[in-house]
């Protein structure tokens, strides 16, 4: 057996719980709402704001159900395994290199499936769903800062050459997701200027 991998900053623990408590908000409501699409179609979800902000534009595509089921399913179950796991390390808990390499896994899943999501919702459909962003903002730090930790403590193997690269991005870590955030708003805004010029 292998020895657990040392435990990351309880800082590490509390991101998962903020970011499992918001995919899971969120895909609970997601959930709720596709339910009663499905009892009545000309249900009106309560996000549907405007002709750009439509939560059911998102949920009666083919997009939403990718894998023939909703996928607020999904979400429904990674994102309680993160609660667990972030409770479980607030709780002192220590997981083995399998363990944090099924958790790689999942986020690169997770970021993957967001990203492909996130191009559907601005450029093939044509809407945005409120709690969509939800979930996209939550898996963009889970997956960054899942990856550093695995990076920094070898779960990931490094070569000696890069050892010194990784430090310097752990150092200055809040880079990469801050960056990432104003791609995605520059992408939010450039492809729906046309409404948004509307209402300045």
């Amino acid at each position: 057996m292998t020895a657990p991998v040392p435990a990351p900053p309880r800082r590490f623990a509390v991101l998962l719980l903020v970011t499992g408590g918001l995919g899971l908000f969120a895909s609970i409501v997601l959930t709720l709402d596709k339910i009663k699409l499905l009892q009545d179609p000309s249900y009106v979800p309560n996000c549907n704001i405007n002709p750009i902000i439509s939560c059911g534009s998102i949920m009666r595509s083919d997009q939403a159900e990718a894998f023939g089921f909703p996928n607020s399913l999904l979400g429904l179950i990674g994102f309680a395994v993160v609660l667990a796991i972030g409770a479980g390390l607030l709780a002192g808990a220590a997981y083995r290199r399998w363990f944090w390499l099924g958790l790689q896994a999942g986020t690169v899943f997770g970021i993957g499936f967001v990203s492909w999501l996130m191009y559907q919702a601005l450029y093939r459909i044509g809407a945005l769903c409120p709690y969509c962003m939800v979930v996209w903002a939550a898996m963009i730090p889970l997956f960054w800062y899942t990856t550093l930790h695995n990076l920094r403590t070898g779960v990931i193997p490094t070569p000696r050459s890069l050892r010194p690269v990784v430090r310097e991005v752990a150092r200055y870590h809040w880079v990469v997701p801050a960056l990432w955030y104003a791609v995605v708003a520059l992408l939010i805004l450039n492809r729906f200027w046309y409404y948004w010029r509307t209402l300045l």
